[in-house]
């Protein structure tokens, strides 16, 4: 028997150290620029969707996470070589210095690891927005992480025009109070949450893509924090929030228009 159960383990273990990769996931890195650039420093956060051999998903620039560019992607994996080709769609969302146009990039990047560090290596290149100008181009190195550096923010992408946001109090009852603000212009003042909810209506388009709510505590309660119940409703689609504000730190919810297809 010990002859025969050595070479079958020995074929398992070749087996299952020649399994491919699992691209899918958050990677999050730094890239270079030549010359120029918006921010001194750019981080970059590729959320990676590997269905077979394509890849489709999202890409975050950002010096933080209240200025960047957001971008849809889809790409191609080929893994005799274990490479990986980007390339960015149309801008979704930014919040950068108004002097400052994103960058339609493209990338090149090789899988490797070492140890238990996973990471996606490579060069980047690319035209600036709605023009057939191009970038400075650079280098990129992408680790695997375990959360995106914008988890604290949800993020939801809705295709109708108007969205009904109402505000409960979450849990027991405790006297919250809020204010509501949409791209820093207050719309809500010193309301109180209650069983009956706080309602307002946010309209987003494609002239105004963006729409980021938050809600600043107007005080804490007799349960700190300020906690609410957010029901988002967007056309067909309904979601439920749960957010947290206190005296220093307010809740933010962040809206991107995604028209239907035609």
């Amino acid at each position: 028997m010990k002859y025969l159960f050595l070479p079958f383990l020995l074929l398992f273990c070749l087996c299952a150290g020649a399994q491919e990769p699992n691209l899918s996931g958050i990677w999050k890195g730094t890239l270079t620029q030549s010359a120029g650039g918006c921010f001194p420093k750019y981080y970059i956060e590729l959320q990676i969707d590997l269905v077979g051999d394509t890849a489709i998903g999202a890409s975050y620039h950002y010096s933080d996470i209240t200025n960047y560019v957001k971008k849809k992607f889809r790409g191609s994996y080929y893994p005799n070589v274990r490479k990986l080709y980007i390339s960015e769609g149309a801008v979704q969302t930014f919040k950068i210095p108004a002097d400052c146009i994103p960058c339609i990039k493209n990338y090149e990047l090789w899988y490797s690891r070492s140890g238990n560090a996973e990471m996606l290596r490579g060069e980047w290149s690319g035209k600036v927005m709605n023009t057939d100008a191009s970038c400075q181009p650079g280098q990129l190195t992408l680790t695997r992480v375990k959360e995106s550096a914008f988890k604290d923010i949800p993020e939801l992408e809705v295709d109708t025009g108007t969205i009904r946001l109402d505000f409960y109090d979450n849990a027991e009852i405790d006297g919250d109070s809020i204010s509501v603000r949409v791209n820093g212009t207050t719309i809500l003042t010193n309301k109180k949450l209650d069983i009956i909810p706080v309602t307002t209506f946010v309209h987003i388009d494609l002239e105004h893509t963006f729409q980021e709510v938050e809600m600043v505590a107007v005080n804490l309660g007799r349960i700190p924090p300020n906690t609410a119940l957010l029901i988002v409703t967007a056309g067909t689609k309904r979601y439920k929030l749960y957010l947290t504000s206190t005296e220093s730190k307010s809740a933010k919810v962040r809206f991107v228009y995604d028209p239907p297809r035609q």
